[in-house]
């Protein structure tokens, strides 16, 4: 068994540069020590063009250089060690573009997209959650859910949020998150209705996608049967 098991190579860190940034506490304080330290963080929050807060993401200050800015100034240019690994991908830049133009303010804008792309839209969905300050849970009412274009899993719970907290919210981007969601604290809490319009479209794009561990039930099956069960009384048309 001699090399059948080897520890995982982490993957080597990828540097990032952060131009532009106001040379104040506790940044300063970061640069005057004479070796980074692990454990200094920092939160990166992307605006929009009209400034305001479209996500947020966590870097490690471990920084490796600084300058005076490009930009000018008494900004300074700052090149971190490591940007980390959660950077968006490449298919997400159109997502990410069309949010920079501002929040999304219309149903189903991430329905053109792929599966690829609209998996790219959910973790958008999950940054931006994170900026805002939670409200309180939302109890009983009825939401309507257009489900035109859940033919894939991401547009499901593309449709499923927006159904009940608007375009551009999250409520879960997989089974378990969305489970998770139905617990509370996320903006809608059971008891609740959900109309479920054209419905048929996701139970027949579902049929052959199964999170059941038994392998009983779609995934269509297993997102309605788990609705019911947290109390959510589901309506299919």
């Amino acid at each position: 068994m001699d090399g059948l098991f080897k520890p995982k190579t982490d993957p080597a860190p990828v540097p990032m540069e952060l131009i532009g940034c106001e040379p104040a506490e506790p940044l300063l304080a970061a640069l005057r020590r004479p070796r980074p330290r692990e454990r200094d963080w920092a939160s990166l929050l992307v605006l929009d063009r009209h400034g305001a807060v479209m996500a947020s993401r966590t870097v490690g200050l471990a920084i490796t250089g600084a300058r005076p800015s490009v930009l000018g100034g008494t900004l300074v240019d700052i090149a971190l060690t490591d940007g980390g690994d959660d950077r968006p991908s490449p298919a997400a830049r159109p997502i990410w573009e069309q949010w920079y133009q501002g929040a999304p303010a219309e149903p189903n804008m991430w329905a053109p997209y792929d599966s690829q792309g609209r998996a790219a839209w959910l973790d958008l969905t999950t940054r931006a959650w994170r900026v805002p300050v939670r409200r309180p849970d939302q109890l009983g009412g009825e939401h309507h859910l257009d489900g035109r274009f859940a033919t894939d899993v991401p547009g499901l719970h593309c449709a499923i949020a927006e159904a009940l907290l608007g375009p551009g919210s999250y409520f879960g981007r997989e089974w378990n998150a969305f489970r998770d969601c139905l617990r509370g604290g996320f903006g809608v809490a059971p008891p609740f209705t959900l109309v479920w319009h054209h419905s048929d479209v996701a139970r027949h794009a579902l049929a052959d996608v199964v999170e059941d561990p038994q392998g009983q039930l779609s995934y269509f099956e297993d997102i309605v049967q788990l609705l019911e069960r947290r109390g959510v009384t589901v309506v299919l048309r």
